[in-house]
């Protein structure tokens, strides 16, 4: 009896949850390496393409306008990342009805999110550093760096990533989430105040941005890359903090539903 004792013990303690948050980390890693590749091209493709196309669009642009593009790129760089991959992971096993089996794996259930999470956060980062060096390139940008960039990337793409994960688990149906995450990608990189001042965009659209994460995206990243470039940085931490935790309890609840 005290045997079993100790065993289920090691079970639920916190070594059998990092061992199990491993071999997650290994399953999701070898079942996604193919995708995984392809989204870090993509990430920097659209990162680096929207850089060089949105100078075609506008024109002579004055060095601010250029900031701006240059500043804004990293947060169009992790939507992909976000809002498309991330979601379309999880659609995937639900599409070759494999979402039952991941979640009867004998580990926690906690511990296979955390490592999808990480897994896609990780993507995101160097596709993004990468997106910054061109567009930094593309427009000969001398940018402030300051130590505010790692925790603004890390937000931002932690947020992503628990949002389009929240997506892939909470809709039920693959198609309608398909269908939600291409209308967020296409809204993001036409309508969203992300590469130009917000104050350019009528104010009841404005309003909706200031609750949406996607702006506050690039005031937390445009806050570490350049100098007094931005304003009120704490209230965008705070937004996408608030969409972050929204998102795993979102998710927590579905999960924890499933038996």
């Amino acid at each position: 009896m005290t045997a079993i004792s100790e065993h289920l013990q090691v079970r639920r303690g916190v070594g059998f949850w990092v061992v199990g948050f491993r071999s997650m980390l290994r399953f999701h890693a070898k079942s996604l390496r193919n995708y995984l590749t392809i989204g870090l091209v993509v990430q920097v493709l659209m990162g680096a393409g929207m850089a060089l196309m949105y100078g075609y669009y506008f024109g002579d642009l004055t060095l601010v306008q250029q900031t701006f593009i240059v500043t804004g790129i990293p947060a169009l760089a992790m939507v992909p990342v976000g809002f498309a991959m991330v979601p379309a992971s999880v659609m995937d096993h639900k599409i070759r009805n494999t979402y039952d089996y991941v979640w009867s794996l004998p580990v926690p259930r906690a511990a296979s999110a955390a490592a999808t999470f990480t897994i896609f956060t990780a993507l995101a980062i160097p596709g993004t550093a990468a997106a910054i060096l061109i567009a930094t390139l593309i427009y000969d940008i001398d940018l402030q760096l300051s130590w505010l960039v790692i925790p603004a990337i890390l937000l931002t793409s932690a947020m992503a990533t628990s949002v389009g994960y929240s997506l892939g688990h909470v809709i039920p149906e693959p198609r309608v989430t398909n269908l939600i995450t291409n209308m967020v990608i296409f809204l993001v990189l036409l309508f969203s105040p992300i590469v130009v001042p917000i104050q350019q965009f009528p104010e009841w659209w404005a309003s909706v941005q200031r609750v949406l994460p996607f702006w506050h995206m690039s005031v937390v990243i445009r806050d570490g890359l350049t100098d007094g470039l931005v304003t009120d940085v704490a209230a965008s931490y705070l937004v996408l903090t608030l969409w972050t935790v929204l998102a795993w309890l979102a998710a927590g609840w579905v999960v924890a539903k499933r038996r």
